[in-house]
């Protein structure tokens, strides 16, 4: 009987800030990508060089170029960015090759081999690493770090140990006053192209606009203080061709826009309805309509003339790091967790698992510029952590995955958001207890 009551859910507000961090205010791409790598270590490089006297006490930290004056059995600290070299890895004539439809050589799906050797460079010379400490499939080009070991006759330096960065260096959040019960939905590849279940994304939006279910069901709903889509939501996927689909890639190409124009229209209209109760960040992703290369930035107001009339509505970038109430939020739209997993496929990790090292790492996307598209910085590298989140996480991940990290004061919840569209899965965050819960709208289970 309680349930056939008329019942009033008033949804919470919660103060809400994007940091801006990966936004860019003017686009000059004439620049090398070398000042990138030599900021990114300039930035890490005393905090690195602390934590590095801390684990390994008794020992001098010099530079690179300096290995060839010590003696061979005394150990010392070398502090640089890893260069992973990789035979498998696309260079840029493959690159320029596939753009002029002419492809020399097999596509990869991922660039890891046994034969891969590693670097470690900082601003005057690379050494190259050996020893049994080094595993070269745990980690990937881009990443600061520090090495004991000794330098070899031979010109390489044998490694008996490393250290990174690590998260609890960064900045402590302030103290967290949130209320009971306030949640935030983070849900990605909505793609609205290939997406026919419309029954599950029509549920999705009744149940978030509270039109579905019970009186409880709508209580909980209510609960959601801000919809977080983390890319993707137009389509997931664009088939590629090699040269001798040409002919094929130009028609495909008039379907790809047709298709991007009517997919678009469909994401305005699924989104109308939910800004006008709840607030909503929508954050580019691979295969949206902008800018392919990291920092994406936020999705061009035009494209959604209905949504973007709404102050509830934000367009936000990708990655994207923000506040919501005083917990500290940042992801991507799973491009750099991706893009890990092709270089370092032959290692058994997860997503997850993968998602907690560029934390220790303290990096949102350690493989750009080498084998991630990036905006060629000059002066400064963005995507170094600077705040420690208290949620991390990527989207599009093929499965939801959640761990809670505990290092030295610092809590972070990770979180592995799921592809929409394949799962017909969100996954419902608690801002207080950081708890959270898969939320699936699968009709068929």
């Amino acid at each position: 009987m309680e349930d056939n009551v008329l019942c009033m859910f008033v949804r919470k507000y919660v103060p809400f800030n994007d940091f801006k961090n990966f936004k860019l205010s003017s686009k000059n791409f004439e620049r090398q990508y070398s000042s990138v790598y030599l900021a990114r270590l300039q930035a890490l490089k005393d905090d690195i060089r602390e934590k590095a006297k801390l684990k390994w006490a008794p020992y001098q930290v010099i530079s690179i170029s300096n290995l060839a004056e010590v003696k061979e059995d005394k150990l010392h600290i070398i502090i640089g960015t890893l260069y992973k070299h990789q035979e498998l890895k696309n260079s840029v004539l493959y690159t320029l090759a596939t753009e002029l439809q002419f492809c020399p050589q097999p596509t990869q799906s991922n660039y890891a081999s046994f034969k891969d050797t590693l670097f470690l460079e900082d601003e005057t010379l690379r050494v190259r690493l050996i020893g049994n400490h080094v595993n070269v499939q745990s980690v990937v080009t881009g990443i600061v770090c520090a090495m004991l070991g000794r330098p070899q006759g031979n010109g390489t330096f044998w490694v008996e140990d490393w250290c990174f960065p690590g998260f609890h260096l960064a900045p402590s959040t302030s103290y967290i006053s949130i209320k009971n019960s306030e949640m935030i939905l983070l849900v990605s590849g909505l793609s609205l192209v290939s997406n026919t279940d419309t029954f599950g994304l029509n549920l999705l939006s009744e149940w978030i606009t509270g039109m579905a279910g019970y009186s409880s069901v709508q209580k909980e709903a209510a609960y959601i203080t801000r919809v977080v889509i983390a890319g993707n939501s137009v389509r997931d996927f664009i088939e590629t061709f090699d040269h001798k689909g040409y002919s094929k890639k130009q028609k495909y190409n008039e379907t790809l826009a047709k298709e991007t124009e009517v997919a678009t229209h469909r994401l305005d209209e699924f989104l109308e309805p939910i800004v006008q109760c709840c607030c909503v960040t929508l954050m580019p992703g691979e295969f949206d309509p902008v800018c392919h290369t990291l920092p994406q930035q936020p999705l061009h107001p035009c494209l959604l003339p209905q949504t973007s009339r709404y102050k509830s509505f934000h367009n936000a970038t990708n990655p994207w790091v923000g506040s919501i109430g005083s917990r500290i939020i940042a992801g991507s739209s799973g491009q750099p967790i991706q893009d890990i997993m092709k270089v370092a496929s032959l290692v058994e990790n997860t997503p997850l698992m993968w998602l907690e090292n560029t934390l220790y790492w303290r990096h949102y996307a350690p493989t750009a510029p080498d084998t991630l598209s990036l905006y060629p910085y000059f002066k400064c590298d963005p995507f170094i952590i600077k705040e420690c989140p208290d949620i991390y996480f990527a989207g599009n991940m093929e499965k939801y995955d959640t761990k809670m990290i505990f290092d030295e004061g610092q809590t972070v919840r990770l979180v592995c958001v799921p592809n929409f569209s394949k799962t017909q899965t969100a996954v419902l965050l608690d801002l207080e207890s950081l708890e959270t819960f898969p939320i699936s709208f699968n009709v068929n289970l």
